[in-house]
């Protein structure tokens, strides 16, 4: 009877330990995919970009609702950024364009805008182009291409036709971020706001020529004669 006990609480001793044993992979297991899963580190170049001085871009980027595929991006690829500086987004940039912008209907051409500055890959300025001849491209986030410069007279960087007036302004090891003079505007968002605006011209202006109703007799009014000048006004 001892013995049947005792072989008893050894079964239940070892199907408790392999119980504990497959419990403590499943949380191993839980825990490796919460890193995997769990927010950016915090020496990535969006938490620094978050944090920099180029304020006006990252709540942009922010209202573009644009982190999570920032992050992904981030996640499989080194990145670089060209950062506006402030003064291009509050003064610089044409009002209207920038209403334009803020409407909650074209937030799909600020997102192109906001990915034309980013590009897959990481540019420092050591790999910059030297010279006018020497250009490179590259294809953004926004699937639209930006072509880089040098001027080996001067030392200066271009990207399109703004200067880099801030080069490898920060550096992290999943991307870097170069300040640049002004906005870069691709194509497609310039056509849209042009378009934009050209509805808005015509939807302004007043049709001449109508025909009117008579709001008695509901019937088309009849244009006046002309009246000769001198002759008594012609009344209705």
């Amino acid at each position: 009877m001892a013995f049947m006990f005792f072989n008893s609480l050894l079964l239940l001793l070892l199907l408790l330990q392999i119980s504990c044993s497959r419990f403590s992979l499943a949380l191993q297991e839980n825990s490796s995919a919460t890193v995997r899963s769990g927010q950016i580190n915090s020496n990535s170049v969006l938490v620094a970009l978050l944090d920099s001085h180029y304020t006006e871009l990252a709540e942009l980027v922010e209202k573009a609702l644009l982190l999570q595929t920032l992050e992904e991006t981030v996640g499989k690829h080194n990145i670089t950024i060209f950062a506006p500086k402030n003064e291009a987004l509050e003064r610089d940039l044409e009002p209207e364009f920038k209403r334009f912008l803020l409407e909650p209907g074209n937030l799909k051409s600020l997102q192109t805008l906001l990915l034309y500055h980013i590009v897959p890959a990481r540019i420092d300025r050591h790999s910059w182009p030297k010279s006018t001849s020497a250009l490179t491209h590259h294809f953004t986030l926004s699937n639209e291409r930006v072509e880089l410069s040098g001027d080996d007279s001067s030392g200066e960087k271009f990207i399109g036709s703004a200067k880099v007036i801030s080069p490898n302004a920060v550096d992290r090891p999943d991307g870097v971020i170069h300040g640049i003079e002004q906005l870069l505007i691709p194509r497609s968002v310039q056509q849209d706001f042009n378009n934009r605006r050209s509805l808005r011209s015509i939807s302004a202006v007043k049709p001449e020529g109508a025909p009117e109703v008579d709001p008695r007799t509901h019937r088309l009014k009849k244009p006046a004669p002309p009246v000769k000048p001198g002759a008594p006004p012609v009344l209705p």
